[in-house]
């Protein structure tokens, strides 16, 4: 299975702009910048996409590991935060932390803990990345 995405950029890095698009049509020529990256100007940038793929993937894991436990969940409600850092060797995304809060019903926090920690070290996602990878994992009663 592969999955397209692509990107276009004209000029230079603090002058230039670009376009992210994805083969599904749900992005279509998604501006973003470095004043959109690195400034307050509204806007995606690649940090905002990693974390929307790493949270949405996690919580499809997180489903998935509940339902072989026997659990359902209500609902999993995931927010990235991805930290880019500059570093000697240029800037490196350097952390994500994860905060997760889900209603499962029958759940206890023992069981809730270790499938949000599957999850968080074997999403697909995860996996690709070479950053630390926090989280904060939150069971509704």
């Amino acid at each position: 299975m592969d999955r397209k995405a692509s990107a276009h950029w004209e000029g230079g890095l603090k002058d230039g702009q670009g376009t992210v698009s994805t083969e599904s049509g749900v992005l279509k020529a998604t501006h973003y910048s470095f004043k959109k990256r690195f400034e307050d100007e509204p806007g995606t940038n690649p940090e905002e996409l990693i974390g929307a793929a790493h949270a949405s993937c996690f919580s499809m894991a997180l489903s998935m590991i509940l339902g072989e436990k026997g659990y359902t969940a209500e609902s999993i409600d995931t927010n990235a935060q991805v930290t880019l850092s500059q570093s000697a060797d240029g800037f490196d995304i350097s952390k994500i932390h994860l905060e997760v809060e889900a209603s499962i019903s029958g759940a206890d926090e023992a069981v809730f803990k270790e499938a949000a920690e599957m999850a968080k070290d074997n999403c697909p996602v995860s996996k690709v990345l070479n950053a630390e990878i926090t989280m904060q994992a939150k069971l509704k009663s």
